[in-house]
């Protein structure tokens, strides 16, 4: 229920493309060839898996039966375990995967069938699974007869997987919503699902009917489409990247388990993952948790309010709509380019430029240095965005406090992207805070109050800014954040780039209670390719669909520009009553598509 949990793919395609034959029992590998099984395995977790199951899909002693090797269930499951988890870090979720028996159950057959998944879930149990999968299943009562099984014997948690069809109907003709609902009912059951059958496009459907027929966490893993026959061959044709963007449209739906089923590979899950991690910043926890220290001193220390801070500063509070733009830090260390656009701005007032801090996970100048060098150069502040992921506790109060000293009086503070979005996967990530405890830490500073509460005089006076993102998928979690970080002490607060004014002005209404000064971020389409790219590949980013509609009828480049600046002054004209000023971003480092938005001239 606190993050997305990314899961892994196809276990028997891959073999298959192993040259395994198709008669062989896959399971029984475990034991004969456990090294390719673990293998695979490895595969999916080094492409960012969190959550493997065991190749114990068809081990159960009825379906073992038909090789000769029922008397080898508790082994094959037992070896099927160890291996996955010689396979795994030690935070990576072991799933004991449990398949129907696919026989009708009726009459006389159920007592067999519940013993024998009796059999195959004790087994999985007794060596150590962290859960229990029951996937595949079409039918309800064959499941309901799994789940009860496992009931009798542990306290392991379930995930009930069922298979559907395009119709919205199991292969038994239970309508989908019917069984999602009695799933959702079984005590031990923790998360319901689909997988299998149909590819990610009937999957997404499927999943937003199901959506509202239970409060557990929904678990999807489709088909990496559907199967083509070639020379022979069934292939599944869609690619990683169309796996992935339908990754993102899963999560933005409500989906927490997210993975593959038939045909998907592990470059599947690895642009699945990178899709998916991106947008879920929950996925990156602080370690250290700071907490709230009494402002009140021994000594005395000079507090400053938010219109004695900076020049931006009291224009928030003064109530005076505010003017940024975003310019990103260069490659290396010319700063002759970035220099002249400052200088431009600044003589067109603009109040602030705001700098991001290794935007994308990638690696670019110091933000600090570039903030200085701006505020050296022009009459012009910086908004100096401090991300979490690069920097422990101890140097991040450190820099804040060299910031301070600099003149840097602006700060924007961020959790940050994982580095394994970015350029550079390999490296650490720190994230000893997120934002809202780094909130916590600036507040103090500016009491002359450190981490260690020793206080100290004379104290920063930094304005403390934080982001939001009003079109965030899990928007009741974005909420209880952003309140958060307000009472932690934000002053303000820039969202991400807004294409959905209602979007927006829905979560104006409902922070109401604890509202700060919000400045909109805008960002001006450079072209229809750049809209595609904004509605599909950035994370935290809700585009609709009338404006890629109307984008898509531009021809030129020029065009392009010029309607994508429309498009923003448009935005601009219908929010400049309701929000604290905008952030306009430059779109490849074009300043002049910022100014245009801003000042009205293209």
């Amino acid at each position: 229920k606190k993050r997305v949990l990314v899961a892994d793919g196809a276990m028997g395609s891959m073999l298959y493309e192993k040259g395994i034959f198709l008669n062989a029992c896959y399971d029984e590998l475990c034991l004969t060839n456990g090294e390719l099984v673990k293998n695979i395995h490895r595969q999916y977790v080094e492409a960012g898996a969190d959550l493997i199951e065991t190749n114990t899909f068809g081990a159960n002693s009825l379906k073992l039966a038909k090789f000769g090797l029922a008397d080898k269930t508790a082994q094959i499951n037992q070896a099927a375990v160890e291996v996955a988890r010689a396979a795994c870090n030690e935070d990576t979720v072991v799933a004991g995967a449990v398949g129907p028996i696919g026989v009708e159950v009726a009459g006389q057959n159920e007592k067999i069938v519940a013993q024998s998944f009796a059999q195959q879930i004790k087994a999985l149990v007794d060596n150590g699974v962290d859960v229990l999968i029951f996937e595949t299943f079409s039918s309800l009562k064959e499941m309901l007869i799994a789940i009860n099984a496992a009931r009798d014997i542990t306290d392991t948690a379930v995930i009930a997987q069922m298979t559907v069809g395009e119709d919205g109907l199991t292969a038994y003709g239970t309508d989908i919503k019917k069984a999602i609902t009695e799933l959702s009912n079984c005590e031990n059951v923790t998360v319901v699902g689909l997988n299998c059958s149909v590819g990610p496009s009937d999957m997404l459907e499927n999943l937003k009917s199901i959506c509202q027929c239970t409060d557990k966490p929904i678990s999807i893993q489709p088909n990496a489409g559907m199967p083509r026959s070639v020379d022979g061959r069934n292939m599944y044709m869609s690619t990683p990247e169309y796996m992935a963007e339908y990754a993102k449209r899963f999560l933005e739906s409500g989906a927490k388990i997210i993975g593959g089923c038939c045909g998907t590979t592990p470059s599947h899950i690895k642009q699945m993952a990178f899709a998916v991690k991106a947008i879920d910043k929950s996925a990156v926890a602080a370690t250290v948790k700071v907490k709230a220290i009494s402002v009140e001193r021994k000594q005395a220390v000079k507090v400053v309010g938010l219109a004695e801070k900076s020049r931006l500063g009291r224009k928030i509070a003064n109530g005076e709509s505010v003017s940024c733009i975003e310019l990103v830090p260069p490659r290396g260390i010319d700063l002759e380019a970035i220099l002249e656009k400052v200088k431009l701005c600044a003589a067109k007032g603009i109040d602030a430029i705001n700098i991001p801090d290794g935007p994308r996970a990638s690696s670019r100048l110091s933000p600090a240095v570039t903030a200085y060098k701006i505020q050296e150069a022009a009459d012009i502040e910086a908004i100096l965005h401090i991300c979490c992921r690069d920097r422990n506790i101890i140097g991040m109060q450190s820099d804040m406090l060299g910031n301070a000293v600099l003149g840097l009086n602006n700060a924007l503070l961020i959790t940050g992207d994982p580095p394994k979005l970015g350029e550079y996967p390999d490296a650490t990530a720190v994230f000893d805070l997120d934002s809202i405890a780094l909130t916590r830490v600036l507040f103090n500073l500016n009491h002359g109050i450190d981490v260690g509460g020793n206080e100290f005089t004379p104290a920063p006076a930094m304005t403390i800014g934080v982001g939001a993102n009003p079109v965030a998928f899990d928007i009741d979690r974005e909420i209880e954040r952003f309140k958060a970080k307000v009472e932690a002490g934000a002053e303000y607060a820039i969202t991400q780039p807004i294409f959905d004014i209602d979007m927006l002005k829905k979560f104006l209404d409902r922070i109401e209670g604890f509202r700060i000064p919000i400045i909109a971020g805008i960002w001006p389409f450079a072209s229809y390719k750049n809209a595609e790219f904004m509605a599909n590949e950035v994370p935290g980013v809700v585009v609709p669909d009338i404006l890629l509609e109307r984008m898509s009828k531009t021809r030129t480049r020029e065009d392009g520009r010029a309607l994508g600046i429309e498009i923003a002054r448009e935005m601009l004209e219908d929010l400049q009553d309701i929000v604290a000023g905008f952030a306009v971003s430059a779109p490849f480092g074009n300043v002049e598509t910022a100014l245009s938005v801003l000042d009205g001239n293209i």
